[in-house]
């Protein structure tokens, strides 16, 4: 994890590998933004001249390094564009300042030690540049070169993930080429009280755990299966004092759990479903988190095509961001209580494989007609909803890379948030916004369930194929309990980038939905969420 400090020391007179500031987009050029103002002056004033000069513009994302004027303990500058210039009295708005972090820790891969001296009027401005920044330094070089992966082939039961230190990125320099992560970031010109140290502390955990579930995606499935996704979750427990329980397939078979049976039945490894619990003596609310953990999707009997086989190491994106949600919620010590459940299974095809027309019978007694095993996310979720419902929650919140459909609907970087109360998806369409992630509220039409009749089961697992997305989420709707607040976000999309990195976002793994799981247990300890 790169170290982060707040530091009351100039942008001049910081040692530091280079000095990060900002630079708007103003109406005749380049404007240096607020805590650029020493380094503006070391160029003279010129500093807005120079990055014209060299074809800058302000804009947002945008990076341009150059060299550093006398009077800079740093060698090197690096401007960050941040956009438009506010309007008098109004400040960047923090997803801009979040991105601009995270595009700046990039660009500075390999360095030791860089000086940000970013707009820092409020707090929430300190907890977006210190989040991005940590955000944008992520590197996962495990596999780089002979690193750890290939030297260290500790047992899946204590390490959780054999061959990746229990799933976290090597450390140090990187091999193979790659860069290691820039090592030290020093935030200049915030304030250094109560409120400015919480929003760093709060950011540093924040990034730690989405880094935590970017890591996991990133693993690939021969080297993280459902027993070993366990074997992690346990020790996440033991190192952060959250409890985890671990169902393995004997008591799956003896409690009818057909849906993750029916789906891991195919595989070498058998499933596990995984219960983490945060618990907090004045907590007066509980909300249970469910996620998809697919360690690896082939499509089943249904095999997927070629071209559509080589990513789906990441259909446990969903578990992932639960497990570090729940991390992130006792680590914050957040007063509510958490409950994960992570639904493990690896869909593979073989003799043993569930079949196109086979009927399982799920945790909850209904029975289900497999039309097309290739949708078994929703098979696996089914049954741990139905678990997680048991113990009653005032909240439940299922997470997913659920459906292609969702993914044409919506694009790459946005998920869809659906759910049996418009208020509660509205609340986390605010919630995930603010947390800079995008999303979108989708409708749950009443219509769409008759593609789901089954002439021999109480219901099938495919539906209407136009409005997949929505099908797959009045499916789940199914098997939540009655009278439980319910919402379902599928992140087929954002959950893993297959193409450059952008801001604070890496190429691979995203940890998708973390900081909105961690929003809304935050809104639920105060008692604010609906």
């Amino acid at each position: 994890m790169t170290a982060l400090t707040l530091s009351s020391s100039s942008a001049t007179g910081l040692r530091a590998d280079a000095v990060v500031v900002g630079v708007a987009k103003g109406p005749k050029g380049p404007v240096p933004a607020p805590g650029a103002e020493a380094v503006d002056e070391a160029y003279g004033g010129k500093l807005g001249a120079v990055l014209e000069a060299l074809g800058a513009s302000g804009g947002e994302g945008e990076v341009t390094k150059l060299p550093a004027p006398d009077g800079l303990k740093a060698p090197v500058v690096v401007a960050v564009g941040l956009g438009a210039v506010p309007e008098k009295g109004a400040g960047y708005d923090t997803e801009t300042l979040r991105r601009a972090a995270g595009s700046a820790a990039r660009a500075l891969a390999g360095a030791k030690k860089a000086a940000f001296a970013l707009p820092l009027d409020v707090a929430d401005d300190t907890a977006a540049v210190a989040e991005g920044a940590l955000l944008g330094a992520y590197a996962f070089n495990t596999y780089r070169g002979g690193g750890a992966a290939a030297d260290d082939k500790g047992d899946k039961d204590d390490k959780g993930a054999k061959g990746t230190k229990g799933g976290k990125a090597a450390k140090g320099k990187a091999n193979g080429g790659a860069k290691a992560a820039l090592g030290e970031i020093a935030l200049l010109g915030g304030k250094r009280d109560k409120a400015h140290r919480a929003a760093v502390e709060r950011a540093a955990v924040l990034a730690d755990e989405v880094n935590r579930a970017r890591d996991l995606v990133n693993i690939p499935s021969n080297d993280l299966d459902p027993t070993g996704f366990a074997a992690v979750a346990q020790q996440a427990g033991k190192e952060h004092g959250f409890k985890v329980t671990v169902t393995d397939e004997k008591a799956l078979a003896k409690g009818g759990y057909g849906g993750l049976l029916g789906v891991g039945q195919g595989s070498q490894t058998p499933p596990r479903l995984v219960r983490l619990e945060h618990r907090h003596p004045k907590a007066e609310q509980t909300i249970a988190l469910v996620g998809k953990g697919i360690t690896y999707d082939s499509g089943g009997i249904s095999l997927k095509p070629a071209g559509h086989n080589e990513t789906m190491k990441c259909d446990m994106s969903g578990a992932a961001a639960v497990l570090a949600a729940v991390s992130a919620a006792a680590r914050l010590e957040l007063p509510v209580n958490v409950t994960g459940w992570l639904a493990l299974a690896e869909n593979m095809p073989s003799g043993s494989a569930t079949r196109p027309g086979d009927v399982l019978r799920m945790y909850s007694g209904k029975t289900v007609e497999v039309l097309n095993t290739d949708a078994e996310g929703r098979l696996v979720l089914a049954d741990a909803l139905t678990k997680a419902s048991e113990e009653k929650p005032d909240y439940m919140i299922d997470v997913a890379t659920l459906t292609g459909a969702m993914v044409l609907a919506l694009g790459n970087r946005t998920f869809g948030i659906m759910a049996n109360d418009d208020a509660f998806r509205t609340r986390i369409h605010v919630l995930a916004e603010a947390a800079g992630e995008q999303s979108w509220p989708m409708p749950m039409p009443p219509e769409l369930k008759k593609g789901m009749e089954s002439p021999i089961a109480d219901i099938a697992n495919m539906g209407e194929r136009m409005g997949g997305g929505l099908v797959a989420g009045l499916f789940l709707e199914e098997f939540v309990g009655e009278g439980i607040t319910w919402a379902h976000l599928d992140i087929a999309g954002p959950a893993f980038n297959t193409s450059g990195p952008f801001g604070y976002t890496p190429k691979g793994g995203t940890g998708s939905a973390v900081r909105t799981l961690v929003a809304i247990a935050e809104e639920a300890a105060h008692g604010d969420l609906v």
